[in-house]
């Protein structure tokens, strides 16, 4: 049986789903961009015609108006991309039940069947596409290969609104000439390092020794160059984008800078509050906690440690957090950003030993009271209740991470 895998990508997601709703935008060139206000101020996505004049995702907004002057800027709505993601999804799995999201506006789509050919699965693409923007006014490009990563390098090859096929006779000779970092998991230093070996196209790293490969990168060099062969063969998992979960995560720059531990342990517990709210909803505990901070100057750092038991307590995952900022930036300071991040999940009803002093008791008590803490803030808002050491930084209370910065961690390499 041929195997038939779609990549489904929304175009300038966010950007399109504003235009559906206000339609007087479509047409210019616009970004959906953070609070600059906040010091969120970066581009999240851009219409295509903001594209042309040189605005990327991740750029400063002040940078996006010099190359753009008449950008037209709109803050986020989440909850309406999550609704237009969930619709987006509902017409694919009419095709198939085997549908793996990539985030929200990215999915996986195993079309495999007796009988079925690429030919098939191309006149599928093109009626999958022509749906989604007659039912939803949103565009795709479609990528339709015979594994996963072929499937999204033919995604991004034609935007927007496009169907590019790749097929094992004819994928070499498509793809040969592309730039390297066009792979999946080919990110910015990795694209570096291999052009310091030469290795700058697609079929340069198909071509590339494997000995060289694995001296540079480890296994990750053979995992790139399978890649680049088309050897690629991993299934496509059934899941949400709320599932697939490895890790749980979040963090935020600040309305001023971290100057004083003081600060940064009001910002960690608020992360932890939205960390350890979804490690509960979730049914996660974890045994990893993760900081990373950015300096003013914009570089980031991080450092982790190895909890003695798995938690979800918010207070717990805050003091790890303190403990190990305290450790390892008290004399960086100032800060301009700081995130946090829970990995080594477990399964919260897996049991736990329990101790003669009664720890894991008044343990078991603290999560009890996180999870009727969530119930409170699910029914009246996240901020109803607050920590007393939030409220230190009137400015610092004000953030809300459950609501405001939502992630969605799915990983693809096993």
């Amino acid at each position: 049986m041929e195997r038939i895998i779609f990549h489904v990508d929304a175009n300038s997601f966010y950007a399109t789903v504003e235009c559906v709703y206000r339609p007087e935008l479509r047409g210019k060139a616009l970004a959906v961009c953070g609070d600059p206000e906040a010091r969120h101020g970066i581009v999240l996505t851009s219409s295509v015609q903001a594209r042309q004049r040189g605005v990327k995702t991740g750029m400063a907004i002040w940078q996006a108006r010099q190359l753009c002057p008449e950008l037209i800027t709109v803050p986020p709505d989440f909850p309406l991309y999550i609704h237009f993601s969930k619709r987006m999804r509902a017409i694919v799995e009419e095709y198939s039940d085997r549908v793996e999201a990539f985030g929200l506006d990215e999915n996986w789509v195993d079309l495999s069947h007796p009988g079925r050919s690429m030919d098939d699965g191309e006149r599928i693409a093109h009626e999958l596409r022509r749906r989604i923007r007659e039912e939803l006014g949103i565009t795709v490009s479609i990528g339709v290969s015979f594994g996963k990563v072929l499937a999204k390098l033919g995604s991004d090859m034609k935007k927007p609104d496009a169907v590019t096929v790749l097929r094992r006779e004819d994928f070499r000779e498509k793809t040969a000439h592309l730039p390297v970092g066009d792979l999946l998991y080919v990110g910015r230093a990795t694209t570096r390092k291999l052009a310091d070996i030469s290795i700058r196209t697609i079929g340069q790293l198909a071509e590339a020794p494997d000995e060289v490969l694995r001296s540079r990168f480890g296994k990750n060099g053979l995992m790139i160059k399978a890649f680049a062969l088309g050897q690629e063969d991993s299934p496509v998992r059934p899941c949400t984008v709320e599932s697939a979960i490895k890790s749980v995560g979040n963090s935020t720059t600040t309305p001023h800078d971290i100057v004083t531990i003081e600060d940064a342990r009001c910002v960690y517990y608020l992360l932890a509050e939205s960390v350890g709210a979804r490690l509960r909803e979730g049914g996660f505990r974890a045994r990893c906690v993760s900081i990373s901070a950015r300096t003013t100057s914009l570089v980031t750092t991080s450092h982790q440690c190895v909890l003695d038991r798995p938690t979800n307590i918010t207070s717990e995952i805050a003091d790890a957090a303190c403990r190990l900022f305290a450790e390892r930036y008290a004399h960086s300071l100032p800060m301009r950003s700081v995130g946090l991040q829970c990995a080594m999940l477990t399964m919260a009803d897996e049991p736990l030993q329990l101790d003669m002093l009664g720890i894991q008791r008044r343990r078991e008590q603290q999560e009890r009271m996180d999870a009727a803490l969530d119930g409170i803030r699910r029914r009246f808002g996240h901020t109803i209740v607050q920590r007393g050491v939030v409220l230190a930084d009137s400015a610092f209370a004000r953030i809300n991470p459950k609501e405001d910065h939502v992630i969605h961690p799915v990983g693809f390499v096993p």
